[in-house]
């Protein structure tokens, strides 16, 4: 039996000026910069098209800044949405990575227990920690939405996003676990 390509849509969700452009510019071409416009799939003012911009997405990021615990409290407003409108076929919620980003300043608004119980309450896969700015763990948290051949943690989403592309499959449950991206093996995946 031959290969099979798969395409997998992952949104990247979180309040205004949190870091999703710079994720996706830092991941795909490999830069950083301090200037972005506003982006039309994450500004409140565009939360009517946000059931447009679900449709179809096998897994989700919400993001939010450490050093501002509005945008942290917000991400369960993010994961709500989501959650209401765009499940699996088998009808559970998509699976969905929180990103603590701007790991590099201080001080943090919230700590990481406090990520760690709203991780779990709210349903994520998971959460780690990242600077995009600094270029830390934004490749190995993108390779746990996207690669097949990591260690454990990715392998789990993966399966778990492909699983709910085949019918009469069931997903595996969710942990909303810290992890600790320096203990996952990640390949030379690149995007796009």
């Amino acid at each position: 039996m031959g290969s099979r390509d798969y395409l997998f849509k992952v949104l990247v969700v979180g309040d205004a000026a949190v870091g999703k452009t710079s994720l996706v510019q830092r991941y795909s071409q490999d830069s950083f910069s301090k200037h972005y416009k506003s982006t039309v799939g994450g500004q409140e003012r565009f939360t009517s098209m946000t059931r447009l911009y679900y449709r179809d997405a096998s897994a989700c990021v919400i993001m939010f800044d450490v050093t501002n615990a509005t945008t942290f409290s917000n991400s369960q407003r993010w994961k709500q949405d989501l959650d209401c409108k765009l499940t699996l076929p088998s009808g559970e919620p998509v699976p969905c990575l929180l990103l603590a980003n701007k790991s590099d300043l201080s001080p943090w608004a919230v700590t990481r227990d406090q990520i760690d119980r709203f991780s779990k309450e709210n349903g994520f896969t998971g959460w780690t920690e990242t600077s995009v700015k600094e270029n830390k763990n934004v490749n190995e948290a993108m390779s746990l939405l996207l690669s097949l051949t990591s260690s454990l943690f990715p392998r789990v989403l993966i399966e778990q996003m492909m699983a709910n592309t085949r019918e009469g499959s069931t997903s595996l449950p969710t942990q909303g676990d810290y992890i600790n991206l320096q203990t996952v093996s990640t390949p030379g995946w690149t995007c796009c």
